[in-house]
Parts: structure tokens; sequence; C-alpha cells
């Protein structure tokens, strides 16, 4: 599906790498290896506010025999050097470590959140805020601070970050009176439970939340189900916003007529319309090393967000060659996109995504789209 204004804000270029936490940390060159994956919310002034993964590797990782990678260490950024020959290096975002019964690796690349400030529109960089940036600030970040969530609920601003480390891969709440400055709150979901999604409203009193835990066993449905075993988006509710209860039923899960979304995950924070909660997520399907991200969406029922009313099998977004055709260059992974945003604009929608793991692309998405006869059960 194409839309009429689709196109990119911020790309790594527009990163002053002078300005990064990391700069004059340690002694090696590093550049921008993407500024994707945003959280948006809308300000009190009408402007939009985009907070953006900005990923920031070594320009030679691998020297001497060793791969490296940039880690956090009590208030200092260094490097740490593994041996070549125990590194899997065959995916540009990350390495697994060899040996051992499970698997390990380490990143290319720490991530730290910068919030950008868009135009009402979200089309025009109003200011990139570098005094607010959050990097990471305690050992279970040490690793990075990635693909932020923004909600707005009861006049509050939460964001959800994934927080990396060898401690846990867990998920952080922050939080925020005017969407700009943010206050670290807690971890809030343990290891590799991903893609949190705070809904934007309560039911019955309660928050809610898509969660996305992973594993590496899942168990089969049936034969002739209509569900694929694997990851799923899950649901959980917390009186506070801090201490969530898993939903004792399931919420979206893979279909087993298509592999497009054999795995998936929440993307944007869901949004209450006149007929229940539309969320945007993404599916995943599985092609060489990372696979073809695309985004989708459902509408859930407003009092039972595990009830879906309606959904879309077709994608709703997917990889736009055009729009990262002047960044050929600097590309190293294709067919992603993966949605993160979503702000109410009257008739439309404006989309928040990461295209590529490159840049972020802003898409306004007529509410038409989600209308009975553009979906299917």
């Amino acid at each position: 599906m194409s839309f009429a204004i689709d196109r990119l804000v911020l790309v790594p270029d527009d990163i002053d790498l002078g300005r990064s936490p990391l700069a004059g940390h340690f002694d090696a060159e590093t550049y921008i290896l993407g500024a994707f994956n945003p959280g948006l919310t809308r300000l009190a002034n009408g402007n939009l506010l985009m907070m953006a993964r900005v990923a920031e590797t070594l320009r030679h990782p691998i020297r001497g025999g060793h791969v490296h990678a940039i880690r956090w260490d009590d208030g200092r950024y260094v490097l740490d050097a593994w041996p070549l020959e125990h590194a899997d290096t065959a995916d540009p975002r990350k390495f697994m470590l060899r040996g051992g019964g499970w698997k390990v690796m380490a990143l290319t690349s720490l991530s730290w959140l910068l919030p950008v400030e868009l135009s009402p529109d979200g089309l025009d960089v109003i200011a990139l805020h570098y005094d607010r940036a959050i990097a990471p600030q305690d050992s279970l970040q040490c690793y990075g601070v990635e693909d932020a969530r923004i909600s707005r609920v009861e006049g509050r601003y939460l964001m959800t970050t994934c927080s990396v480390s060898p401690e846990r891969h867990s998920t952080t709440l922050y939080s925020s009176d005017n969407g700009l400055d943010w206050v670290f709150e807690d971890v809030v979901l343990d290891h590799q439970n991903k893609d949190m999604l705070i809904f934007e409203g309560l039911i019955d009193g309660h928050y809610w939340a898509q969660t996305r835990p992973l594993g590496d066993l899942y168990f089969a449905y049936p034969p002739g189900s209509e569900w694929r075993a694997g990851p799923s988006i899950n649901l959980a509710l917390s009186p506070d916003g801090h201490f969530w209860k898993p939903y004792r039923k399931p919420g979206i899960r893979p279909h087993a007529a298509t592999v497009a979304t054999a795995r998936m995950g929440g993307g944007t924070p869901p949004i209450l319309t006149d007929e229940g909660w539309l969320s945007l997520w993404h599916g995943v399907e599985p092609k060489e090393i990372v696979g073809i991200y695309r985004t989708y969406w459902s509408i859930l029922d407003r009092d039972d967000p595990s009830i879906v009313v309606r959904t879309s099998h077709p994608p709703l977004l997917e990889a736009n060659p055009t729009l990262t055709h002047r960044l050929e260059a600097q590309m190293y992974i294709r067919d992603v996109v993966f949605t993160t945003g979503i702000a109410d604009a009257g008739d439309h929608y404006i989309v928040a995504s990461g295209e590529a793991d490159l840049a972020c692309r802003i898409t306004h998405i007529p509410k038409s789209c989600f209308a009975p006869d553009q979906s299917s059960e």
C-alpha cells in the first residue's frame, strides 16, 4: 500500500557525533549505523516528539585478531575485545560467541535515545535535543537503550525501552510530565520480554500493555489449528504501570496460513478509536539472516483486548527502497520497516517507523484505511 505523504525525516548524517554521549570516552573512531525505530507523541505546544534510537558503532570493529564491542562501565564507555575465532560476525547488527550450551551474543553498536522535536505534521525537524538524550546509566543498560515506545496515559507520558546487558535483556520504564524531560523509573519486565506497548488509556481502572516474551521453545498447536506456534503478542495489566500481571487470555497470534507473520511483535501503543483499540504490529517472514519486516494492523475490543474485532492480513506498510535510494552506501540490511509510533492528526494518523534499521520514516495514513471494508476477519 502506498501513501501520498511518506518520507524519511531523520538519517544518520543528521546526527552530530560530537554531541553523542560516547564522545571523548575512548580512542577509536565511531559512526552512526542508524537513527531509527522512533517512539512518537504530541507535545503540549502541538509539535511532535520523536524519540529516535541512535546506534553508534566502531568504524573498525575487527582489528588485531579481535572483534570489539562498546560497553558502558560505571559512567564511562569502554571497548571489549573478543577473539575473532570465537565469534560469528555474519549478522551486521551483532556477533554470536561460540561455545557453551546456549546462544550468547554481543552487539556491533551501542544505542542511545535522541529526542527530536518535529513540526505538528511530523515532516520538519524543529530541534535535536542532545541535552535531553537518554543513555545508559546502570549496569543493566551497559550495552545500550533501544526502541522507545511512548504512550500518554492520564495526562502523563510513559516510555518503555529495551535495556540491554549481560544481566538481562529487560524492558525499562521512563516517565515525563512534558514529553521532553524523562525520569528513569525501573525495570518493569524481565529477560527477553520485548516490545512492551502501554495502551493510551485505562481499561476498568487498570493500565494495560502488549508484551512479547521470547524463547527457544514453543509448544505445538494441534494439527489443523489456525495458529502457528512461536512468538506472539501477549497482554498484561497493572494497577500502577510498574507491577505487571500477564493476562490469562492470548493476544494476537501468528496465523498458520502464512509465513509472513511467522515471528511477530508489537509496533505502536494501542490507541482508542470508535471501534476499539487500534494496534499496529510487525510480522517477520523468514528470509536469510534478518527476515522481511512488515507492518500490519488489528482492532481490539475496548473492554477485553484479547478479542480481535477486525484485522488486516495484507500489510499496511512494507520497506520502501525509493526512500533509501540516496542512502545506498550506508545500507546494511534491507526489507525492514519497523513501526514504533503513532499520533492522531484528525482525518489521518501520523505513523513513525524505522526504515532498514537506518532512518526514521514518517507516513500519513488516512483513517479510511482501517474501515471495515479494508480488513478481513
